[in-house]
């Protein structure tokens, strides 16, 4: 059976609520109604940026880091990051790499999104750095020098930028978000960290109406 409605999941590779959402995410995506498609669009939580991010904004990530540590237990964070590298407070170079993969299909997609989150919170590394994203690209099967002049074309910018405006016309101003459009209908969806099973009913009774 086609599927007749589609999930929308509203995210960012550098955000880590998405981040703690992935294990709750995974469950739902596999125990997900056949008659449901899922389409993955990128918020964009910072634009490109390469002054150092302020002290403020640095203890104010990693407060957020704590919070969902306590929040989503078993959600690894490696600290190291904030001493090993120079954060900068932008996003949008680690979206377009998820957009590149995009183009190549679903799996590399995920995979890219998967490889920034671990490099990021897990092995201390900065997506906001365009080397970290050239390796990552390696990593996940893309052609290298492809990527390297594609990943910050004015075309890909325009494709982020056209994701953006999607999510914000649905009303995707935080992430992640989930939205539910069935015909001309589209619904937020309540997301939860702990509970993909919550999630899944939420979405079944959405869909009976």
């Amino acid at each position: 059976m086609q599927p007749q409605s589609t999930l929308y999941y509203i995210h960012d590779p550098m955000c880590s609520w998405c981040y703690a959402f992935r294990p709750v995410w995974t469950q739902i995506q596999q125990q997900l109604d056949t008659r449901i498609s899922v389409q993955y669009i990128l918020g964009g939580l910072a634009p490109d940026s390469d002054q150092p991010m302020p002290l403020e904004t640095r203890l104010y990530v990693q407060g957020q880091w704590r919070k969902i540590i306590e929040t989503v237990p078993d959600t690894p964070f490696n600290f190291a990051f904030w001493e090993q590298c120079q954060p900068i407070r932008s996003t949008y170079p680690a979206c377009r790499a998820v957009l590149l993969a995009r183009q190549q299909g679903r799996e590399y997609e995920i995979a890219m999104i998967q490889a920034i989150q671990d490099a990021y919170y897990q092995q201390a590394r900065n997506p906001s750095d365009r080397n970290t994203l050239y390796t990552l690209a390696q990593q996940v099967g893309l052609d290298s020098d492809v990527f390297i002049s594609a990943l910050d074309d004015d075309t890909t910018q325009q494709a982020l930028l056209a994701d953006i405006h999607f999510a914000r016309s649905i009303g995707g101003n935080s992430f992640p978000s989930l939205f539910l459009q069935q015909n001309d209908v589209i619904q937020s969806i309540p997301h939860h960290y702990t509970d993909a099973a919550k999630v899944l009913r939420t979405i079944k009774e959405a869909l009976i109406r």
